[in-house]
């Protein structure tokens, strides 16, 4: 039986635009669309919205991109851009190298990790990103499925860390402060004690915690994990 391809990703995979009126094209809106969400965050990105930051009506959008959902695949795939050029001085640079530029496509595109939450990817961006990551591991003696489940282990690591520390940079000053002072008012010994050792010791009142200084910190063991796994030739 033949599977019946869904239009977006034949599109996505090479299908031609159609031509439009003033000026519209496929990769003007999904640029525009890209730019928007930047801006403003996702929830503000609509048709009628974007047809207005094009100068359009909005039933011109839809000779280019069939519906919203449509539109929201096409912005995933090209707003990474083309995955990093990696270091040929090992398997852990090469992986580093491609975290480190992972995390910054969801610090400068945080709506990226809303749109593409338990969704796998079929589009070509995304998927050449992840046949990047997999390439960091080549030399190694991992199989396949060890690679793939490593470069999982390091992708979940980077998602995780970019949903807070995103939020931590848009932070105002005194804000953690607040959080620290608020959370030892209720975070007891006598309630949660290992919490509360913690907030005790200041970590949530200094208010000076780094995401660059965390990240690494967390990337750092989570490839000195990898690194035995690598060196034993598998799980």
């Amino acid at each position: 039986m033949t599977t019946e391809i869904p239009r977006t990703l034949r599109v996505l995979w090479g299908e031609p635009d159609r031509p439009g009126g003033r000026g519209l094209s496929r990769d003007r809106i999904v640029a525009a669309g890209i730019a928007l969400a930047d801006a403003d965050g996702i929830a503000a990105l609509s048709m009628a919205r974007l047809a207005e930051r094009l100068g359009s009506a909005p039933m011109s959008l839809y000779r280019h991109v069939s519906n919203k959902d449509e539109l929201l695949a096409f912005m995933t795939d090209a707003a990474p851009g083309p995955p990093p050029e990696l270091p040929a001085t090992g398997w852990r640079a090469a992986l580093e190298t491609w975290a480190r530029a992972l995390r910054g496509v969801y610090y400068a595109h945080p709506w990226i990790l809303q749109v593409t939450a338990g969704r796998p990817p079929l589009d070509p961006g995304q998927l050449a990103w992840l046949d990047r990551g997999l390439s960091a591991l080549d030399d190694t003696a991992l199989s396949p499925a060890d690679r793939f489940e490593v470069l999982m282990t390091v992708l979940h690591f980077v998602r995780g860390e970019a949903q807070i520390g995103a939020v931590l940079l848009q932070r105002e000053p005194g804000d953690q402060a607040e959080y620290g002072r608020l959370l030892a008012h209720f975070v007891t010994p006598e309630r949660m004690p290992a919490l509360a050792a913690a907030s005790a010791a200041g970590i949530f009142v200094a208010g000076d915690d780094d995401p660059e200084e965390s990240f690494t910190f967390g990337l750092t063991r989570v490839l000195d994990g990898i690194n035995v796994m690598v060196t034993r030739g598998g799980g």
